[in-house]
Parts: structure tokens; sequence; C-alpha cells
């Protein structure tokens, strides 16, 4: 009989796992009307999977390495992008917009760790202070809205499914080999698993650090302005997506230590996050219940995504998964 200490499970796979019971249930109780809340969570979940996919880079670039700006950020992102399209006219130069005032405030954050040597955790925070002061100043007798073009690409289904959430699913893809296949991804991963030992091998830490908070800060302000088009903007509009872009990381199956990202996880995360909002809603539990419940069910998720002995081998061969990238500590 095969030892089932043998039996491999990606870690990704328990997001996917902890949504379809979800899912299921959702089906059950509400008689077979689960299949629109099935639409709507593939409506949502994009904007935190892109807010997500970016959390997940910066926490597999190693221990401490954390960006708590990205609640801030996506407000922000969100009224710029609309105020900039709404006095030029042009959506498109609303998310340039965006994604440029996300690289400002990643290049703050930047420099603060890299320069001043201040802990990712407080240089992000004081990101946020920033961030959150423009947004309140942009709030200001705020009366943009968002441009029909991209609001109506954005409520676009095909068949049921949202067009933006098979493009955020082509992104993932994209972002998975990226680091599954180039020569950057695997520096990234290794200096995320032994820093000091990717360094001595040629790793330039500076630059993956600072590749990755770029790349979270564009990717937070870029998802703020999409949801901003998609509802309308306003200061508290990022507020969910703090512990929610941190939660959905981990219980996707990224080492919160470094050296595992997994691009998949981040979907099955943020479908699972959804789908148990719309639930517990369905049920009508109050608020208390549902926050026992949430918390319960997030436990339970972490402990399968963490790689139980019983579920996992001592490494993870790059075969075993395609979109989730990296593998156990020592493993690579």
């Amino acid at each position: 009989m095969k030892d089932l200490s043998t039996i491999l499970i990606p870690p990704w796979a328990w997001s996917f796992i902890g949504a379809g019971v979800v899912l299921f249930i959702t089906f059950t109780v509400s008689g077979g009307g689960g299949l629109q809340t099935l639409t709507l969570a593939f409506t949502i979940a994009p904007y935190l999977v892109l807010v997500g996919i970016g959390q997940m880079l910066v926490m597999s670039a190693g221990p401490g390495n954390i960006d708590v700006s990205v609640a801030k950020v996506f407000s922000l992102g969100g009224l710029l992008s609309i105020a900039v399209g709404d006095a030029t006219g042009s959506w498109v130069l609303g998310l340039a917009a965006a994604v440029g005032i996300g690289l400002v405030m990643a290049s703050i954050s930047a420099v603060s760790i890299l320069l001043v040597r201040i802990p990712p955790i407080i240089a992000t925070l004081a990101t946020s202070l920033i961030a959150s002061a423009v947004s309140l100043t942009l709030a200001k007798g705020f009366q943009g809205s968002a441009d029909p073009t991209l609001k109506g690409f954005l409520n676009w289904a095909i068949l049921g499914v949202p067009a933006f959430a098979v493009v955020t699913l082509f992104f993932t893809v994209v972002v998975s080999l990226v680091l599954r296949w180039t020569p950057w991804g695997a520096q990234m991963l290794a200096f995320g698993q032994a820093r000091r030992a990717a360094e001595y091998a040629g790793v330039n830490g500076t630059r993956v650090l600072v590749a990755v908070y770029l790349a979270c800060g564009v990717l937070a302000a870029l998802a703020g302005a999409l949801r901003a088009s998609f509802s309308s903007p306003n200061v508290e509009l990022g507020n969910d997506y703090l512990l929610n872009s941190i939660a959905v990381v981990v219980i996707g199956g990224t080492l919160i230590t470094g050296g595992r990202a997994a691009p998949a996880g981040v979907w099955g995360g943020a479908l699972f996050f959804i789908l148990l909002d719309g639930l517990l809603n369905l049920i009508g539990w109050n608020f208390a219940g549902q926050s026992v419940l949430k918390g319960l069910l997030v436990l339970a998720v972490l402990f399968l995504a963490s790689g139980a002995p019983i579920f996992r081998r001592r490494s993870m061969p790059k075969e075993s998964f395609i979109l989730g990238v990296g593998t156990e500590k020592g493993g690579r």
C-alpha cells in the first residue's frame, strides 16, 4: 500500500477546495440559486486577485516583507483615475495616472526600506498615511464619474463569465510563467528562501525588493482604478483589501516566510472569501456569528494550506503544479 505521506496535494489546491465546499453549501441552502452567487464572485474577485498578486510577490521575497499600504493606495488610485479621466475625457490617461501614483507610493516604501533601513511594515504604514492624506485632499468636492466605455467592459460578461475575470486570469498565468521560467523569477524565489545565500550566488537583493514593491504598488492602484470605475470612487474603497489581500495569499499557499509563490492560490483564496461572504449573508447570520464562522473556516483552510505532513512530501518538484510556483524550504 502506498504511504499516505507520499500523497501530494499542491498547497494552492486547498483554497479551491474550501471555495468549492462553500459553493456547495450555498447551492444547497439556496436551492440552486447559487449560480448567481458564483457569477457575482467572479465579478468581484479579480480586483482582490490583482491586489493579492502584488502582496504575494512582496511576501515571497522573504521574511518580514509585507505591504500594508495597499488599501490606501487602492483608494487613491481609484480617486485619481476617475479625476484624471473625467478631466481629460480619456479613461486610458486615467488608468495611466493610477499606475503613476502607484509607482510613486511604492517608491516611497522602497526608498524607506532600502536606504533608510526602516522595517517594511513601518515603511509601508508611513506610505499608507501619505496616500490617505492625498486621497482625502482629492475627495473634497469630488464629482467625477467613470468612463462609460470602461464601465461597460467591467460589467461585460460572456456566457455568464465576466470578461475582466478572463483578462485577470490570463494575467495570473503570465505572472506564474514569469516566476517559473524566467531567471528573475528563480532569483526572486531563491532570495526569498535564503537571502544571504542568494546574494552570495550573485542575486541582486536590492533589485528584487524594488521590483516586488513597485509591482505591488502598481497593482493596488490599478485595481483601485478599475474598481472605482466599476462602482464608485471614495476614500474608503480599499479598506477591506488590506487584511483580505494578506489572507488570500497565505490561504492560497504562498509561504509567509518567503520562497514559494502560488498565483493560482490567490484566485482560490479570493473566491473562498467572496463566496463565504455571500453564504453568510444568504443565511442571514448576525455579525458576531459571521465572524466566528469565518474565523473557524479560515483557520481550517490555513491548516491545510500550511502543508500538513500527511499530505506533502519533503520537497515539491516543479512539475507538481503549474500556477503554484516554488518549493518547500530547502527543496530547491
